[in-house]
């Protein structure tokens, strides 16, 4: 099984990916890893990427998330994942578990500006709200909660589902 946390960038999925994936003992991906040196700098300079950048890299979290299931363990990936043919390309042919971290511009955009060593810039903030669309069947956890309380309650949704 894996299991996808997405929303906007600043909105956690890497630090709530990391204690998910450690309090489940499971593998964890974070998605913007595996960007090519290409897209990066296309984000570092506020450039949003459009499809034709995010298909191969969509393609190769799929193919990441193949290779760990089927040697029978489990993942958890950290991915914007912000459209619903983006999700629909990441789950192709299988199940994935979606979480959708759920925040407002008032919390995250103070976030961004604090945070260093990222290449995402704040400014493009604005255009991944624009781009997103809420994952109907998602599980929803509200960002405004601590890191240990949103893995708590995603733990304690997928032991009830499974």
């Amino acid at each position: 099984m894996s299991v996808v946390l997405m929303g906007v960038c600043g909105c956690g999925k890497t630090s709530v990916g990391r204690a998910l994936a450690d309090e489940l003992g499971w593998a964890f991906l974070d998605a913007d890893d595996f960007h090519p040196p290409a897209n990066v700098a296309k984000m570092a300079a506020g450039i949003a990427l459009d499809d034709e950048d995010r298909w191969p890299w969509l393609d190769r979290l799929r193919g990441e998330l193949e290779s760990i299931e089927a040697r029978g363990e489990h993942a958890v990936m950290a991915c914007s994942a912000l459209r619903q043919r983006y999700r629909d390309r990441l789950s192709r042919g299988r199940e994935l578990r979606w979480v959708f971290l759920k925040g407002d511009m008032a919390t995250i955009e103070p976030r961004m500006s604090s945070r260093s060593g990222h290449f995402m810039p704040a400014s493009l903030l604005e255009s991944q709200f624009a781009a997103l669309e809420e994952p109907p069947t998602a599980m929803v956890v509200d960002i405004r909660q601590s890191v240990a309380a949103q893995v708590a309650q995603i733990s304690a949704n997928l032991r009830s589902t499974v």
